[in-house]
């Protein structure tokens, strides 16, 4: 899948075409992977909301961990009302169920059904083993290589503050450079 890719042609350096293809890589794999998750939410008649807390608490579940509907909230950055109107569609829809605390008989815990896990398995589940046997394929050298890579990707792409610009830090750096200061 290609969508619009930047041609670099501002760029005059070999090197920087090879960044420039490599980048065009990386949006056109996020691209397919937007994609799919659109599919995935239209396969199972959930929206973004629904399809990330199923994920979470399916995740939470495997690791024997109990989901409060405040840890669900947290995890979403959603508000507390917003939580409760997402755990009722849930539960309606049948994907998740309310279920009393192990220790406090005052809360509840969210969990989801058996139902909704053989749900995320068949919708999800070959996309999942084609991409791990995909990974798997790459030799040590080169998944050490890609590791790196995405690790420094996800380092530059947080280094932007939530208002867009660069966080206060990378601003300090450069303001430090600019004037001679030593950099902290």
């Amino acid at each position: 899948m290609t969508g619009e890719r930047s041609s670099g042609y501002w760029y005059a350096a070999d090197r920087t075409r090879r960044g420039v293809a490599v980048l065009n890589a990386l949006r056109d794999y996020r691209a397919a992977e937007t994609a799919m998750r659109r599919r995935t939410r239209s396969a199972m008649h959930m929206g973004e909301t629904d399809l990330l807390a199923i994920r979470f608490l399916l995740k939470c579940q495997a690791e024997k961990r109990s989901v409060s509907p405040k840890d669900l909230s947290a995890h979403l950055g959603i508000s507390s009302a917003s939580t409760t109107v997402l755990i009722d569609r849930l539960v309606r829809s049948g994907h998740v169920e309310r279920l009393p605390h192990p220790t406090d008989r005052r809360a509840l815990v969210i969990a989801p059904t058996i139902t909704s896990d053989d749900e995320v398995r068949a919708t999800l589940g070959d996309m999942h083993r084609r991409m791990i046997e995909v990974a798997e394929g790459l030799e040590p050298d080169e998944a050490v290589a890609v590791l790196d890579f995405l690790d420094r990707m996800r380092e530059a792409v947080d280094s932007v503050s939530e208002v867009g610009g660069p966080d206060e830090r990378a601003e300090a750096r450069v303001s430090a450079i600019v004037s001679g200061r030593p950099v902290s």
